[in-house]
């Protein structure tokens, strides 16, 4: 679901604003789109409560990168705002590498946490990618699932 939309507490609305923060810290180049998905019925039918969508929108494309925009996923263990007004725990993060065409790559905090796709970005934007999931654990207080998740 759209992070502006989950945004219904202030202490969630830093979160996002924190996430989006971070991610400019390893992509300086990037805009923030906290509304990536369109607000239409066939969109809205397949809302999950449980993440934040955000993107990240590059100047052009990008050779290290392979791709033109990132598009992030966070899990989240319940539906923010709607029981407990205090930031949600994050069970998981995926980063997706997109063009205009298709999905270019896919990174997720399971498992070994490398990007696998068909176009591939260079080791160090997945080096980037992967601390700043490590750092969105650290600022949802999901640290030990992120330990959890590598391990696995």
């Amino acid at each position: 679901m759209n992070a502006a939309d989950q945004a219904r507490s202030l202490e969630l609305a830093q979160a996002i604003a924190a996430a989006a923060s971070l991610f400019r810290v390893h992509f300086p180049d990037a805009r923030a789109n906290l509304t990536p998905w369109r607000d239409d019925a066939l969109t809205r039918a397949f809302a999950e409560q449980e993440s934040l969508d955000l993107a990240f929108h590059l100047p052009g494309w990008s050779p290290r990168s392979q791709c033109r925009s990132f598009l992030v996923q966070l899990r989240l263990d319940g539906a923010p705002g709607r029981s407990r007004p205090e930031r949600p725990r994050l069970l998981g993060v995926t980063i997706r590498g997109l063009t205009y065409e298709s999905e270019r790559w896919r990174l997720a905090t399971v498992g070994d946490w490398q990007p696998s796709g068909s176009h591939l970005p260079q080791a160090e934007v997945a080096q980037k990618l992967q601390q700043f999931s490590r750092e969105l654990f650290d600022l949802f207080g999901g640290a030990e699932q992120a330990d959890q998740n590598l391990a696995a």
